[in-house]
C-alpha cells in the first residue's frame, strides 16, 4: 500500500479532529477559531506561515489557455457525515477528474458556509469542495458557489440524510457529485492549500465561475446543523496569479 501524505490523510479524514495540548479542537470560534490554528499545535503551523494559503479572494484575472476540466465521475456517493466542522459526503472509489496534466481521484466534497472563497469581493451563501487527490498524494480542490433561488435537487436527496449530531454519519445513496455541478465548468485556478488544518500547501484550486442555486430553506437547515459559520477567512494573495 502506498503511503499517503498528511494533506491526504486530512482530506480523507477531515472528520477528525485534532485533539490540542491545552485540551481544545481546531474550529470556527473561539480559542480553537483560524487565527489561532498555528498555535494549537505545531503540525500547524503553515497556518499563519504559509505564503500560498486558501481561501482568497478571486480577482484581477490572468488570461489563459485553461484545458477544459475532465470529469468523469462513475460513482455515488456512500455516506453522509457530520464531523462537526462540515457536512462531508464520502464516495464511491474510482471517479476521476482530469486537470492540470494530472488525473486525480474524488475522494470527498463538503460544504461551507457562507463561502470561503470570496469573487471579486463577494461572498456567496455556501460553497462545495470537491476534494481529489492523485497517487502521488498532490491534491486538487474543485469548488461550486451556491446562491439562493430554486430548491437544488441533488441537495434535497443529501440534506434529507444529513446528520443532525456531530460525529453521526447517514446513508447517502443515490447521489451522483455532477448533479451539484453546473452545466457550464468555466473555472478560475490558483494554487493553494487546504482551508481546514494543517493548511498544507500545494493544493491546486479551481473555483467554477457559475453558480448553483439552493433555496432558503436548504440553506438554513445547512446553517442550523452546523450552529456558526464555517467558513476560514480569505488569506493574502501574494505573488500568485488567479489565472481564468
Amino acid at each position: 500500500m502506498k503511503k499517503i501524505s498528511l494533506a491526504v490523510a486530512a482530506v480523507v479524514a477531515l472528520s477528525t479532529s485534532s485533539v490540542l495540548a491545552a485540551g481544545h479542537h481546531w474550529g470556527y470560534s473561539g480559542e480553537g477559531a483560524p487565527e489561532h490554528w498555528a498555535e494549537l499545535n505545531p503540525a500547524f503551523e503553515t497556518c499563519a506561515k504559509g505564503v500560498n494559503q486558501s481561501p482568497v479572494n478571486l480577482r484581477g484575472f490572468v488570461e489563459a489557455e485553461l484545458a477544459p476540466l475532465d470529469f468523469n465521475y462513475t460513482g455515488l456517493a456512500t455516506e453522509i457525515e457530520n464531523n462537526g466542522h462540515t457536512i462531508q459526503v464520502h464516495y464511491a472509489a474510482g471517479s476521476t477528474l482530469k486537470a492540470a496534466g494530472k488525473t486525480f481521484i474524488l475522494k470527498q466534497f463538503h460544504f461551507h458556509s457562507p463561502s470561503e472563497n470570496q469573487i471579486n469581493g463577494e461572498h456567496f451563501p455556501m460553497e462545495a469542495h470537491f476534494v481529489h487527490a492523485d497517487y502521488q498524494g498532490n491534491l486538487a480542490v474543485v469548488a461550486v458557489m451556491f446562491k439562493v433561488g430554486d430548491e437544488n435537487k441533488a441537495l434535497k436527496k443529501l440534506w434529507r440524510q444529513m446528520p443532525g449530531e456531530e460525529g453521526k454519519i447517514g446513508l447517502a445513496s443515490q447521489v451522483k457529485a455532477e448533479e451539484l455541478m453546473p452545466e457550464d465548468r468555466e473555472y478560475y485556478r490558483f494554487n493553494g492549500s487546504l482551508t481546514t488544518p494543517p493548511c498544507s500547501e500545494g493544493v491546486v484550486w479551481m473555483v467554477l465561475k457559475q453558480p448553483v442555486s439552493l433555496s432558503e430553506a436548504q440553506l438554513k437547515q445547512f446553517t442550523t446543523v452546523m450552529g456558526q459559520p464555517n467558513n476560514r477567512p480569505v488569506q493574502a494573495v501574494n505573488a500568485r496569479p488567479i489565472l481564468q
